[in-house]
């Protein structure tokens, strides 16, 4: 009979047998993340001087949306490493505190996004169903300290990645947030699991809840006044771009992290692992597409925001 060591030193040499690759990047992804991210850092700044500058007097709807666009800002710092991370062969020459901070910031952005996006929704339907009701969702005091409280827990939140995720050297080339980082695999298993369920799949059901009560409640509105069409329109057009934002941003990421997790971690195949790797650092790119896609939420959202869009355009054919 073996012994509990022979089975662990077998166990040991069929892991380093069997282990796989990273393969190397087409560079379209460097490129298409480029041009997205010029695209969104143009946006949300413009979004940004907007509510700062042109805004006088902000809404409860407004303090939410605004700190959406900070979850968008944490963006800037850390692309630029991300595309010459990608542009390189996947190899990391940033040291390990930047590939931390990239990752700490990466998942502040992510959560921060489907948090707001989730307390948005919420406000929302509450204003709209529920605007003759007196609520502490109408009270930007309240709003303050709830936006405080979801800052607090993405620093703890993303704390654990900060610490776990390092970089790693393999095959010669030092990685930063490689799926085939083999330390600590299952940490990344149940954790990943754990991040998913509380902070994407939870936020996204009360979303879909919040935005389905809405619509409901909104087929029945007369469209007799005007004010009656154009709630009605800001709403379903709001409602598309959050249902867009959650499907198109968030759900191919979680998908491919989670099948990726899982594979490294049972060892299924190296192929199938290489296949989930391209998906995966694809996947940035459609999240990405949510820093473009939230001004269209603003626009939709907020009169006020729409008229200081609106004004600064006609502004500009003005000047020309």
């Amino acid at each position: 009979m073996e012994t509990s060591s022979q089975v662990l030193s077998l166990h040991s040499i069929t892991n380093t047998s069997t282990e796989c690759k990273p393969q190397v990047l087409h560079p379209t992804i460097p490129i298409l993340l480029s041009m997205l991210f010029l695209a969104c850092l143009v946006l949300n700044s413009a979004s940004l001087w907007i509510f700062w500058f042109h805004i006088k007097k902000w809404n409860s709807g407004m303090i939410l949306q605004f700190n959406l666009a900070l979850v968008d800002a944490l963006l800037t710092p850390i692309v630029p490493l991300m595309v010459a991370y990608f542009s390189l062969g996947n190899s990391w020459p940033f040291g390990q505190f930047l590939c931390q901070l990239q990752v700490f910031l990466l998942s502040t952005h992510l959560y921060g996004s489907v948090y707001f996006l989730m307390l948005v929704s919420i406000h929302r339907y509450l204003a709209v169903v529920h605007y003759s009701t007196r609520t502490l969702w109408k009270k930007k005091s309240f709003l303050k300290k709830l936006s405080l409280f979801v800052w607090l827990v993405l620093c703890i939140q993303g704390l654990p990645f900060f610490i776990i995720l390092k970089t790693s050297f393999l095959n010669g080339s030092v990685k930063c947030l490689s799926i085939h980082q083999s330390e600590l695999a299952y940490l990344y298993l149940y954790y990943n699991m754990f991040i998913v369920t509380v902070s994407f799949l939870l936020p996204f059901g009360i979303s879909l809840t919040c935005y389905a009560l809405l619509g409901a409640a909104i087929a029945k509105m007369s469209s007799v006044s005007l004010r009656g069409r154009v709630m009605k329109t800001k709403s379903l057009q709001m409602i598309t771009v959050s249902l867009v934002i959650f499907v198109i941003c968030f759900v191919p990421l979680h998908v491919c992290r989670t099948v990726g997790v899982i594979v490294k971690y049972y060892d299924i195949s190296c192929e199938l692992l290489h296949q989930v790797e391209i998906a995966y650092y694809a996947s940035w790119i459609f999240t990405m597409v949510n820093g473009c896609l939230n001004p269209l939420l603003y626009n939709f959202a907020n009169e006020k925001f729409n008229e200081s869009v609106s004004k600064s355009l006609r502004k500009l054919r003005f000047t020309k």
